[in-house]
């Protein structure tokens, strides 16, 4: 995992799952701790593998 300078290159929009960029990133982030967008989320949901 690369280092982390400061917060701002953590609290980018890109999902760690699929690498799209997304508003809805940092909103799960705030909400589960994780920083996936809403479409990646509902796949781990549907298909826990």
């Amino acid at each position: 995992m690369t280092e982390i300078k400061n917060d701002k290159d953590y609290l980018d929009d890109n999902c760690e799952e699929c690498g799209c960029k997304d508003e809805s990133v940092s909103q799960n982030l705030l909400m589960f701790g994780y920083k996936i967008c809403t479409s990646c989320k509902i796949s781990k949901t549907i298909f826990p593998i």
